[in-house]
C-alpha cells in the first residue's frame, strides 16, 4: 500500500460525521445547530442524550484507530500507517462531508494514538483525565494532553514517523482550541458539568 492510498482510506474514515449520523438516528437536532455548533461528542451531550454522546465519542475515536488497523492489515509500511492515522484526524477536523468544518479532533486523535500504541494512547489519556479532574476544564485538559503527546511519544521510543504525525496532530488540535485559550485567559471558559448553552460557534472544547 502506498502513502497516497493510505491517506485516502484514513481521510474517508475520518470524514464520517458520527455526531451528525448518530443524532439523526436518535431523532436529535443537528449538533451544528446548537451549543458550540461543533459536530463532536461534547456538543451532542448538550442535547441531553448521554447514549448518543457516548456512541459519538466511540465512533470518533474508533475511526482513528480503524484507519491504522486497516492500513496495517493491508500491508502498509510504517510511514503509510502513520500517514493514515494523521489523515483520519484531519478528515475529522476538516471533513469534505461537512464543508470542511468538523470537530476539534480530541476523540479521533486519541483513537489514532491508541492505534499507534496502547501505551502511548493510555498515557496521553491519563494526562487528560488528571488535568480534567483537577481543573474541571475540558479544554485545558485537551490542550495539556496535546502539548504533552509528542514528548510522550519520544519518551516511549515511538518510530520517527509516529512522533511526527503526533506532533502535527498536536499543532492542529491546539490551533482548533485557540478560542478556548482566549476564554481560559479571560476566566470565562465553562467547566465540566456546567450547563451553559451558547449559540456562538466554537465556545467549548468539543471533540
Amino acid at each position: 500500500m502506498n502513502i497516497g492510498f493510505a491517506c485516502l482510506i484514513g481521510y474517508f474514515l475520518g470524514s464520517l460525521p458520527f455526531a451528525v449520523i448518530i443524532s439523526r438516528v436518535f431523532g436529535l437536532a443537528d449538533p451544528r445547530s446548537f451549543g458550540s455548533g461543533n459536530p463532536g461528542a461534547t456538543n451532542v451531550l448538550r442535547s441531553g442524550n448521554k447514549w448518543a454522546a457516548l456512541l459519538t465519542l466511540l465512533g470518533d475515536a474508533g475511526k482513528g484507530w480503524l484507519a491504522i488497523f486497516i492500513a496495517a492489515k493491508l500491508g502498509a509500511g510504517e510511514t503509510a500507517i502513520a500517514a493514515a492515522g494523521l489523515a483520519a484526524f484531519l478528515g475529522h477536523v476538516f471533513p469534505a462531508t461537512l464543508g470542511f468544518k468538523g470537530g476539534k479532533g480530541v476523540a479521533t486523535a486519541l483513537g489514532v494514538l491508541l492505534g499507534f500504541s496502547l501505551a502511548l494512547g493510555g498515557w496521553v489519556a491519563a494526562v487528560w483525565v488528571l488535568v480534567a479532574t483537577v481543573t474541571r476544564y475540558s479544554s485545558l485538559a485537551a490542550l495539556t494532553a496535546a502539548a504533552s503527546a509528542p514528548f510522550i511519544a519520544m519518551l516511549s521510543h515511538e518510530r520517527i514517523e509516529v512522533v511526527l504525525a503526533v506532533a502535527l496532530m498536536s499543532v492542529v488540535l491546539i490551533y482548533r482550541h485557540r478560542l478556548n485559550i482566549q476564554k481560559l485567559r479571560a476566566g470565562t471558559e465553562s467547566r465540566l458539568g456546567e450547563k451553559r448553552i451558547s449559540q456562538l460557534p466554537e465556545d467549548s472544547a468539543d471533540n
